[in-house]
């Protein structure tokens, strides 16, 4: 019944994200049957009974009439005003309700006695006392005047809970717009400061999370640089320690939002919502990059398994590339060589021409035939990929000198030297 906002994302720069807020439907249902009160005290549902509903807060009037059921609706009532529902017919005396509100799913049920048909205008009910909701003539049933008494409470009570979402939402929308501009000017903990504020009014706010990892994250590597960079002990061990605290709380904050954000229903139009899935998957990967490389090595796996996720989404083929390159590389930095080499083979067999792929997979099998006692059939291995990377890689490749080195040791120490790749068959002409 109550909806809060949801933020929507646009990239305005690779690290910056901008949000709109998707205000709650803007108009709702309003319906309720009315009934006539017969002599011996039974209650009808009375068709063709004219229902009026006056906009109180502004100017406005509704009208329709009941169905055979003696129900009526109206759709497509703005959602904020208030209104008060008044009922006539040509053999009845009019009543009407106050205080009204569209969108609640609760119905106005109405019930008028016999009478001279009058049809009650909004300054009549105002002179009438349409706060009491009294009916013009006849008497109101204890039943009855329980039943708008409920009705008016529930009303109360959703527009004290909807002026809080309204407040929260104001709030929300404040401090988001904030955090971004910090953000875009690199002032990272008054980003951060900014989001935190948005996420203390609504902590289920997953886009607010995703910007606040973005911040969290360009921080972490201010400060990893400024403590690789800094000449004394103490400055550097304060830097790499709030580096490695950044790193780990925009990991979390970046799952976090994930997780938000496939509990939330899928709309009709997904366009928006996969580009705010989209982000968050590539962002929570990065983070888990950082937070897996630079704090815990043990997290190998979960950070594999966001890549995994992420890789899966990407439809950019360069992007999905640098996905699975960051992964083999994430998981090599962490110690895990078997499954980084795995990630490697996985790239060489749609890419047989990546030299970053053939470089690393031919150094990762160097380290593993090591790690398992000179295993030749690892070395065998590792010379073939390190001279195909040699042949293909330019001379200005960062690597080339070592795969050279690797390969000489190989060659004079372990006798493995590459093997010959098979020449392609000519094909014969026709």
């Amino acid at each position: 019944m109550f909806r809060k906002s949801l933020f929507t994302i646009v990239a305005a720069t690779t690290m910056l994200f901008s949000a709109a807020i998707v205000a709650s439907a803007q108009v709702g249902e309003l319906h309720g049957q009315v009934f006539m009160q017969q002599a011996d005290g039974t209650k009808v549902p009375l068709a063709d009974a004219v229902i009026d509903v006056y906009r109180t807060d502004i100017s406005s009037k509704y009208n329709t009439k009941t169905n055979k059921k003696g129900e009526w609706i109206f759709a497509g009532i703005p959602y904020i005003g208030t209104y008060t529902v008044a009922v006539s017919h040509p053999t009845a005396q009019p009543t009407w309700q106050p205080g009204v509100k569209a969108g609640r799913d609760v119905d106005v049920v109405l019930t008028v006695s016999p009478g001279d048909g009058k049809r009650l205008t909004i300054d009549d009910i105002k002179g009438l006392g349409a706060a009491s909701g009294t009916p013009v003539s006849g008497t109101e049933s204890a039943a009855d005047r329980a039943k708008r008494e409920e009705a008016m409470r529930k009303n109360k009570e959703i527009e004290d809970k909807n002026k809080k979402i309204e407040e929260t939402n104001t709030v929300v929308e404040r401090t988001f717009n904030a955090g971004n501009a910090a953000l875009g000017l690199k002032n990272y903990d008054e980003a951060i400061t900014q989001y935190d504020a948005g996420l203390a009014a609504d902590a289920e706010q997953p886009m607010i999370l995703a910007n606040k990892s973005v911040a969290l994250k360009a921080r972490g590597v201010q400060r990893y640089n400024a403590g690789i960079a800094a000449q004394n002990d103490a400055e550097k061990k304060t830097n790499l320690d709030g580096a490695k605290s950044d790193f780990r709380a925009a990991a979390e904050a970046m799952t976090k939002s994930v997780e938000m954000i496939k509990a939330q229903p899928v709309p009709a139009d997904p366009t928006q919502y996969n580009v705010n899935k989209l982000f968050a998957y590539a962002n929570r990967a990065d983070a888990m990059r950082l937070f897996i490389t630079k704090v815990d090595q043990s997290q190998a796996e979960a950070g594999k398994a966001a890549y995994e996720e992420y890789i899966a989404m990407e439809t950019d083929p360069a992007k999905k590339l640098k996905a699975q390159r960051d992964l083999a590389q994430m998981l090599f930095d962490a110690g895990s060589f078997e499954p980084s080499l795995a990630e490697y083979k996985k790239i060489l067999v749609s890419n047989p021409d990546d030299t970053d792929a053939l470089v690393k997979a031919g150094m990762l099998l160097f380290n593993i035939g090591a790690s398992q006692n000179n295993d030749k059939a690892k070395y065998q291995e590792a010379a073939n990929y390190l001279q195909l990377f040699v042949d293909k890689a330019p001379d200005t490749d960062k690597f080339k000198d070592d795969a050279k080195a690797i390969l000489e040791n190989l060659k004079s120490e372990q006798k493995v030297t590459a093997e010959k790749t098979a020449a392609p068959a000519r094909r014969r002409r026709p």
